[in-house]
């Protein structure tokens, strides 16, 4: 049988209709897997079903059950470890269980020796992109596992995802998107900086960022995030919420490991600021409103 083909009669179910789950197990359906979907709350996946036409179980077992893949983009470690033990349970031996949620490395590991102990492949494959990438297909996934769980997972990463990696034993994705987070959290705040001075010095901001996002302090954060920074937009894209959970992460993985953190930590605290000006669910790109 050609090898495409198989892949694409592979039983694949999704655990969490988020954000990023949403548009990443459209994509599934799109690129011809068997997708049934299971989401906490019932309405938005029915509605997920009625975009897509794929199918709708009711409980993470239900939608585990005879799976090839499972992959799950829940919340957090918590969720993490709630929503995998009931699929676990349900997975038949051989059968292959994707976490994109962006978690700790000890969770990660914790449900890969679970997974072992049923038979199961375990990764850990938490995705950068942000909702745009999700619904456009472009997201980088960061994986850790064995080199022959990412060979089968591969032609379903590809179908939401520009770029993915294997990084090495369980838990390196977890660790990778920790590092992925530390560089936002600088280069939002740098950007946030600059944006400031160049207003408090009456200078055109709009053609400034023209000029020097061609140049050496071009971001993905200055050609995405200027425009609507200087608007004072920030009613959409990644929550800070959700990002002082991602540095908190990686802040709990730096105690252990014995790295030094400081800008991270920093940024950490001035997001802490923007919460308390109610931008709990702001773009991270939000830091600026502290600085007004």
């Amino acid at each position: 049988m050609d090898s495409k083909i198989s892949m694409t009669k592979m039983k694949v179910s999704f655990l969490g209709l988020g954000v990023m789950g949403y548009p990443m197990a459209g994509h599934l359906v799109s690129a011809g897997f068997d997708v049934t979907v299971f989401n906490r709350t019932t309405q938005k996946a029915k509605q997920w079903v009625e975009k897509y036409g794929a199918k709708l179980a009711l409980s993470p077992s239900e939608a585990a059950k005879d799976a090839d893949v499972v992959l799950m983009c829940v919340g957090d470690d918590n969720d993490v470890r709630t929503v995998a033990k009931e699929a676990i349970a349900a997975m038949n031996e051989g059968a292959l269980l994707i976490d994109h949620t962006t978690a700790s490395a000890t969770v990660a590991k914790e449900i890969d020796r679970v997974c072992k102990d049923h038979g199961l492949g375990f990764l850990d494959a938490p995705v950068s992109g942000g909702q745009a990438g999700a619904e456009n297909g472009q997201l980088t996934v960061m994986v850790g596992g064995t080199e022959r769980d990412y060979i089968k997972a591969k032609p379903l990463f590809d179908a939401y995802s520009r770029h993915s990696q294997l990084l090495g034993e369980c838990g390196s994705g977890q660790l990778a998107k920790m590092m992925n987070q530390i560089c936002i959290a600088g280069i939002v705040q740098g950007l946030a900086e600059a944006l400031h001075f160049g207003q408090k010095a009456g200078l055109d901001c709009n053609a400034v960022i023209d000029v020097i996002s061609k140049g050496a302090a071009q971001s993905w954060q200055m050609e995405n995030r200027a425009q609507t920074m200087l608007n004072n937009s920030y009613e959409f894209g990644f929550a800070v919420d959700w990002m002082r959970k991602d540095l908190s992460i990686a802040l709990d993985e730096a105690r252990r490991n014995g790295s030094t953190l400081a800008l991270t930590a920093l940024v950490d605290q001035y997001y802490a600021d923007v919460q308390k000006m109610g931008g709990n669910r702001w773009d991270t790109s939000s830091l600026l409103t502290r600085l007004k």
